[in-house]
């Protein structure tokens, strides 16, 4: 069984989802913040786990399921904070972020029989999941983050390593990307959100 971690910022105006300003309001962008950590973290509650661990920015909130362990995020770039996470488990983990509330259960039931890593690729260039047999945070400092790039240069590292690749997501990070990622996910709280946003500014 695995660890499953989600590393999150709280979702207060301002602070998250920027890039979605404008169209979005900041308040409206927190809600759609809100709308998809709740999604992922609905899906990860009813994914196999042995821990499930909430690596935040923040504070928790209503949005926060029971099961979950909340751990404060350390300081430094993405690339440490990422680092960190993985330097808390002691045995295969998986981590994932707050961007992709199309993400399902079952891409979340991984089995490291005969693997050392998982690897999600995401649309933008960078990586909406990692997983790791045998956490090592070297694998991830130093890798640039928020780059185009940043996905092939995080597989570069687990070369040498035997590598599963998940289906590639698109993280949400523009308005468009929202639209999309709301058709793909139809039932959730994240595309509800983006409908009741829309209708309203019409």
């Amino acid at each position: 069984m695995t660890t499953l971690l989600v590393i999150a910022k709280e979702p207060r105006p301002g602070r998250v989802k920027t890039r979605l300003t404008p169209p979005f309001t900041p308040e409206a962008a927190a809600a759609l913040a809100e709308a998809s950590l709740a999604d992922t973290l609905d899906v990860v509650a009813r994914a196999p786990a042995t821990r499930r661990i909430l690596v935040l920015d923040g504070r928790p909130g209503r949005w926060l399921p029971s099961g979950f362990e909340v751990v404060a995020q350390c300081a430094g770039g993405l690339d440490e904070r990422l680092a960190a996470a993985f330097a808390a488990c002691t045995g295969p983990s998986l981590l994932i972020g707050m961007d992709t509330p199309q993400v399902t259960p079952e891409l979340l039931t991984v089995d490291f029989a005969g693997c050392d890593a998982y690897f999600g690729p995401a649309e933008d260039g960078g990586f909406w999941a990692l997983g790791l047999a045998a956490p090592d945070p070297a694998l991830l400092r130093g890798v640039p983050m928020s780059t185009p790039h940043t996905g092939a240069v995080q597989r570069d590292r687990l070369a040498g390593l035997r590598v599963r690749d998940l289906p590639r997501l698109r993280d949400v990070d523009t308005a468009y990307d929202a639209e999309v990622v709301a058709k793909a996910a139809p039932g959730g709280r994240f595309a509800a959100e983006l409908e009741r946003l829309t209708t309203e500014a019409r």
